[in-house]
């Protein structure tokens, strides 16, 4: 059963964007939440127009319009995601909104929480999270399958494994993205994680290290991507230089750079998820 309810802000024009289903575009309200059996839902908070302040608008409104009292709440990553963190401690210095736990999935949100005076707990699999926000990169517009983990960060801080595990834990979910990461067809970089250290394979086949993952990757998308190994500082040929970027977990980060919008992502995630020394991506479908 679809909830469908409008939003609107009176001081400007940002408003929650709906997120589309394939052939259900038609005459939405500003804002749509699907549901399904186990209460999940998404949207996307959208700055729209070209008159829009910023993403604080959208940003402001997705907390007030989905965050509630005695919430866990995943908080993202990103600028977006920074601005609504900070709202959401103004919110409860206020005493509109209590009993608020959330979900850092980065060290940036936790430390903004702490700055805005939210109680935090780590993310663990399995955790119930009643709302999620985060910045996606881009979203595909028919699809609503988004991309996160392009954002660079530095060596030692953890990968975006935790950030989508927070998305796809969460009942419901609110990307917080301008109007031009809407898209119809996405291109550019899928963030790959791989491991980085020599493993011996179920088959007993013994990989050496990252590179033979990578090559497997290339191989795959042949004439369609470039594989490059993100640097942990400035720029760096496509093995990453000197200064490899390394996650706390140990982790090397593969962007996948496909030269020309991809025709079905889901497809992608597939493929990488079979590949061997394949850790996680940044591909995220799936969602109602």
């Amino acid at each position: 059963m679809d909830a469908v309810a409008g939003a609107s802000v009176s001081s400007s024009s940002a408003r929650l964007r709906p997120c589309p289903r394939p052939r259900r575009i038609g005459n939405v309200a500003p804002a749509t939440v699907h549901r399904r059996s186990r209460r999940r839902a998404v949207t996307c908070a959208a700055a729209a127009d070209a008159d829009v302040v910023g993403l604080f608008d959208a940003a402001k409104l997705t907390v007030d319009r989905f965050v509630e009292s005695g919430m866990v709440v995943g908080l993202g990553s990103g600028p977006a995601s920074g601005l609504a963190i900070q709202y959401l401690g103004t919110r409860l210095r206020r005493g509109s909104l209590t009993g608020i736990l959330g979900i850092p999935s980065s060290t940036i949100s936790a430390s903004e929480a702490e700055k805005a005076g939210i109680q935090v707990s780590s993310y663990e699999e399995g955790t119930q999270i009643d709302f999620a926000f985060t910045d996606a990169d881009i979203i595909e517009e028919d699809t609503m399958t988004a991309v996160i983990g392009r954002r660079k960060t530095e060596s030692g801080e953890p990968s975006f494994m935790v950030e989508k595990g927070i998305v796809k834990s969460a009942d419901k979910l609110a990307f917080i993205i301008g109007h031009e990461k809407y898209v119809k067809g996405i291109e550019g970089s899928i963030p790959v994680l791989v491991k980085s250290v020599s493993n011996l394979l179920k088959n007993g086949s013994f990989q050496a290290n990252w590179i033979d993952t990578a090559e497997e990757i290339d191989d795959l998308f042949l004439g369609d991507a470039e594989v490059w190994r993100r640097p942990s500082i400035g720029t760096a040929g496509p093995l990453g230089g000197d200064f490899p970027l390394v996650t706390k977990e140990g982790h090397h980060v593969l962007d996948v750079i496909f030269t020309t919008p991809i025709p079905d992502l889901g497809k992608v995630a597939e493929s990488l998820e079979k590949i061997a020394g394949v850790v996680d991506h940044g591909i995220v479908s799936s969602i109602p």
